[in-house]
């Protein structure tokens, strides 16, 4: 357990700089909230559909996320092979691309006239603006945040334990879901947050590949974006939900009594 002694006194100033920097324009925000006006601006027909298409589209590309991200951290975290690094850039490019570049490589991919998008078409298949191509958007920049999580759990595990079960007789899928995984929970845990926040959140990559369909692509913060065209005081108190909502998955995995990840 760590103690006071291992803060120095100095670093209590930067800390609450960085805690203002964030905390601050959320404050500012709901500061702005019109709290007569908000029920009527949140329950909308736009803002309903909106909503329930960003909880329903997070919820899938996490899931996305779960199935394809989990491999690959595996992958990454026990191979050794020169290529590891090169993959491993790739995987942590969506991180540093804007959201916009990541549409239009979405679109050169899965569009109509993209690398994949025309041959799936010869098949009836179209993925670009419909709702498929918001999860795979979200899907696209929120991968990252749980291979990245996972493998840093992985490499800090003790692989004792799973040489053990393996010297015992243990294959190694019994290995990975009764040693492994229950190991690496809390990064586990930690990588899916931050990939449904991150996925709640989009707005670049699902507008230019997706664009803007009320009910089937228009998401939450597309609608925010929409709204503070024409009705600035409706997308502050659809910005403050999307706040809200990712405080409350937030405080979901962080109850009291749990390890904070």
């Amino acid at each position: 357990m760590s103690s006071r002694a291992d803060v120095p006194r100095w670093l209590l100033l930067p800390a609450l700089v960085g805690l203002g920097l964030v905390g601050l324009p959320v404050l500012g925000l709901v500061l702005r909230v019109d709290w007569a006006a908000f029920p009527g601006l949140v329950t909308t027909e736009a803002s309903r559909d909106a909503l329930g298409l960003s909880l329903r589209t997070a919820a899938a590309s996490t899931a996305l996320c779960l199935v394809l991200g989990v491999p690959l951290a595996l992958v990454l975290a026990r191979a050794s092979g020169r290529w590891v690094p090169l993959v491993r850039a790739v995987v942590l490019v969506p991180l540093v691309l804007p959201p916009v570049v990541g549409g239009i490589a979405l679109l050169a991919t899965f569009g109509r006239r993209g690398l994949l998008g025309e041959r799936l078409e010869a098949f009836g298949v179209e993925i670009a603006f419909t709702t498929v191509a918001v999860v795979l958007a979200q899907a696209f920049v929120s991968l990252p945040f749980l291979v990245v999580s996972l493998e840093g759990a992985l490499r800090a595990a003790d692989a004792g334990y799973a040489e053990i079960a393996a010297t015992l007789g243990a294959a190694p899928s019994r290995v990975l879901g009764r040693v492994t995984l229950p190991l690496v929970a809390p990064g586990l845990v930690a990588g899916t947050v931050l990939s449904f926040a991150r996925a709640l959140g989009e707005f670049g990559a699902t507008v230019t590949f997706a664009g803007s369909l009320q009910g089937v692509t228009r998401a939450l913060p597309t609608e925010i974006y929409l709204q503070r065209e024409v009705d600035p005081d409706a997308a502050v108190a659809l910005a403050f939900l999307l706040i809200l909502v990712a405080v409350a998955v937030i405080a979901l995995v962080q109850r009291p009594g749990r390890s904070p990840w």
